[in-house]
């Protein structure tokens, strides 16, 4: 049998047979120092454990949310609320203690209930987010939040209506967060809650921009035209109902996507009050509806931001 003969080196053979070899030994050595990184966060944080957070305070999807931005940043895997029941289960790295903590502040009445370690096979993998798809999504938003901002304002204006005027502050507000909420794409945890704290700042001043403007209407007596409120109001609403829509598929991501869902529901809720103020005030002739109305929604935005601005 003829014996074959080595290569001699002229070819690109034994090249690329010292590339590949580097690579598979580049590769293994990444993986080593993955796992010893992972074996050494782990401990870092503790072991991982199962801990169900009794929370009286806790029945609505406002305080889910707030709880969600208050653990944003936590080493915590996995979050599963049950809403009638008042429970919230999380599966975190640490102590449980680590977790009330942060739960404490926010004034649900948090007790720990139950507390059992996990095995590593049972910790479910942190969904990772999808920057691109975020920054899209919150392009939309910006745009149509911008565009109703005017077209609410003008309407406001020319309606003589307080809470045509509120709800486009608080449309101006939304798009100051869905721009803040872009540059958080792509940042750490801790930026993206900063992110969150400066969308509740500019919620705070236009929450006071509305209250004063309201207050200025009470003053001079404007009636507002029902019609105009009205039909703003339903265009209002299917826009925000579209934001809601679009942001809701986003609601399990940063700290800055929870926070623009807070202020989408929110939107929705106001524009439902305009709505009904502005049919009131055409039944019985009086604009107290629509003056009501706007100091409701200044004060809605006014607790979002508040809502913010308390985590820390």
């Amino acid at each position: 049998m003829p014996i074959k003969p080595a290569c001699s080196g002229g070819c690109h053979c034994s090249t690329a047979k010292t590339l590949k070899r580097h690579v598979e030994l580049d590769q293994a050595l990444a993986a080593d120092v993955a796992a010893a990184l992972g074996t050494e966060a782990a401990a870092a944080k503790g072991s991982w454990r199962r801990s169900v957070f009794r929370i009286p305070g806790m029945d609505c999807p406002s305080e889910e949310q707030m709880i969600r931005l208050r653990l944003a940043d936590a080493p915590v895997s996995a979050l599963r609320f049950d809403l009638p029941g008042r429970t919230l289960t999380v599966d975190h790295g640490g102590e449980a203690e680590a977790i009330l903590s942060r739960l404490l502040p926010l004034g649900y009445g948090a007790v720990l209930a139950q507390s059992d370690a996990l095995q590593s096979a049972e910790v479910p993998a942190a969904p990772l987010a999808n920057d691109a798809d975020e920054a899209r999504v919150l392009w939309v938003l910006l745009a149509i939040n911008a565009m109703m901002f005017v077209v609410e304002l003008g309407a406001g204006l020319w309606a003589r209506s307080a809470g045509l005027v509120a709800d486009a502050m608080d449309m101006f507000a939304d798009a100051a967060v869905y721009g803040v909420a872009l540059y958080a794409v792509g940042c750490s945890a801790r930026h993206k809650l900063g992110a969150a704290r400066l969308a509740g700042v500019l919620q705070l001043l236009l929450a006071l921009v509305a209250l004063g403007e309201t207050a200025r209407r009470m003053l001079t007596g404007a009636a507002p035209e029902p019609l105009g409120m009205v039909s703003i109001a339903v265009l209002a609403l299917a826009a925000n109902v579209v934001c809601l829509w679009l942001i809701s598929r986003h609601r399990d991501g940063g700290v800055h996507m929870k926070a623009s869902y807070i202020f989408s529901a929110n939107d929705v809720i106001a524009n439902l009050g305009v709505i009904a103020a502005g049919v009131l005030v055409g039944w019985i002739g009086s604009p107290w509806p629509d003056w009501i109305i706007g100091v409701a929604i200044a004060a809605v935005v006014l607790a979002g931001a508040l809502r913010i601005l308390r985590l820390r």
